[in-house]
């Protein structure tokens, strides 16, 4: 004899976990867990930081560090070419607004494409050292 009270939930037995299909990766999964790897990625990102203060130190930041470190750690292999596609893609913006100061809009372009820059290579050395790799949006793939 069961002794049900109405509107009572009862218990039902576990469901199995829903599995993903194969072919979905996990959403933002660290793809190393080596701190120098980690700190070799992020530094591809956060060396593009010298283009503020050093004429195309934002290409040969990352670049060199690219370079570097490519062959070691397949983690600064991609960011490094994530950061130099960006990189090189800000500096193309960065010469369209200089262009555009002629219509009288570069100074609004320009402090647009400085800001988003730096937000943007913000973000990516933050999950670089987290060992998560970062796609920039906007940025024109030249190296591959």
């Amino acid at each position: 004899m069961s002794t049900e009270v109405p509107g009572s939930p009862q218990e039902q037995p576990p469901q199995p976990p829903q599995e993903q299909p194969a072919s979905a990766p996990p959403l933002e999964s660290p793809v190393t867990q080596n701190q120098e790897e980690k700190t070799m990625g992020m530094l591809c990102h956060l060396l593009a930081l010298a283009g503020f203060i050093i004429p195309f130190g934002n290409i040969i930041g990352p670049l060199v560090m690219w370079l570097i470190k490519k062959d070691q750690y397949p983690f600064v292999d991609s960011q490094g070419k994530e950061s130099l596609n960006f990189q090189i893609s800000v500096t193309i913006y960065a010469i369209a607004s200089g262009v555009l100061w002629f219509v009288g809009i570069g100074v609004l372009v320009t402090a647009a494409v400085g800001i988003f820059s730096l937000v943007e290579i913000i973000l990516a050395t933050v999950k670089a050292n987290q060992g998560m790799p970062y796609k920039y949006p906007l940025a024109i793939r030249f190296i591959n």
